[in-house]
């Protein structure tokens, strides 16, 4: 297939949204623990998209009938990627997390494949390949030795099983389970929709919250920007993201949606170097580019 501008974007700006979250998810990583941090951040969506919602909130009867489909996106979307996430940014260094998020297009390929029965294209393979060295380049900064340099810890472990659950999370999008179907499910809307996955998604993560409190207690020291911080990924790479997201998996496909988070460490480096002052280096350009090819190469 060919991507239109509209679907290019689409699949675009979710990792743009997320890079500012994962580089927000290490910032804040003092001021509140990761768990707490990701239950405020869906409750605070689930606030603001109840407006967009009430419909499906009346009638929790449609929702309770496909508890199982809804639960299993809650769980792995909202309760289990983010979490982890936070968990391994306060637990590990960018760097070790940034290079196993790099692994996004192998799982992907490789949940259908085992999954789902849908074998990867040698196009795929070697746009995986090319985007793997796109982001290799990212976090080597222009120097291939760096690599050799890396030291992996437990917490690397999360992000690996976050990545997972993501790839999981993406092709159940693709292929809804029974009752989720288009045509076996009310005519939700996407924010309803949303807001179905949600409800559980909270559910799961408030648990995961009061569970960290109980094993780890630890106070939230709040301020402004902690604040600010819970703003804009409870909007940007919750709502904005998540409806994107959606829209670009069920276009595209789970396996071409994959080497588009491969954007996200690129735009993390640039995000992070904007906040430093500095300007982004020639490597940054030229990972772009590689990975920017292996998403062409692996689409059509």
């Amino acid at each position: 297939m060919k991507l239109p501008p509209r679907l290019a974007l689409l699949l675009t700006l979710p990792p743009l949204l997320w890079a500012g979250n994962a580089v927000l998810g290490r910032a804040v990583r003092e001021a509140i623990p990761p768990m707490t941090f990701n239950a405020l951040r869906w409750t605070l969506a689930l606030v603001l998209l109840a407006p967009l919602a009430r419909r499906v909130l009346r009638r929790p009867g449609d929702m309770l009938v496909r508890w199982r489909g809804l639960a299993w996106l809650g769980f792995l979307g909202m309760g289990c990627y983010n979490a982890l996430q936070y968990l391994a940014l306060h637990t590990s260094s960018p760097l070790n997390v940034t290079l196993i998020a790099a692994s996004m297009p192998v799982w992907m390929l490789g949940v259908g494949a085992v999954g789902y029965g849908v074998k990867p294209t040698r196009r795929q393979l070697a746009g995986a390949a090319l985007s793997l060295a796109g982001v290799a380049l990212v976090i080597a900064r222009g120097d291939p030795t760096a690599l050799l340099a890396v030291h992996f810890v437990p917490g690397d472990l999360l992000m690996l099983v976050a990545i997972f659950t993501w790839a999981l999370y993406s092709w159940m999008l693709a292929r809804p389970a029974p009752g989720l179907r288009i045509g076996e499910r009310p005519d939700w809307q996407w924010a309803e929709f949303l807001m179905a996955q949600l409800v559980f998604g909270v559910a799961f993560s408030g648990v995961s919250a009061g569970v960290e409190q109980v094993v780890a207690p630890a106070a939230i020291h709040w301020s402004p920007e902690l604040v600010a911080a819970l703003a804009y990924v409870a909007i940007g790479p919750s709502l904005i993201a998540y409806r994107c997201w959606g829209l670009g998996v069920a276009e595209a496909g789970p396996a071409v949606a994959g080497f588009f988070v491969n954007l996200t460490p690129v735009f993390a480096a640039i995000i992070s170097a904007a906040l430093l002052g500095s300007l982004p280096a020639w490597y940054h350009g030229a990972a772009f580019a590689l990975i920017a090819t292996g998403i062409v190469v692996s689409s059509r």
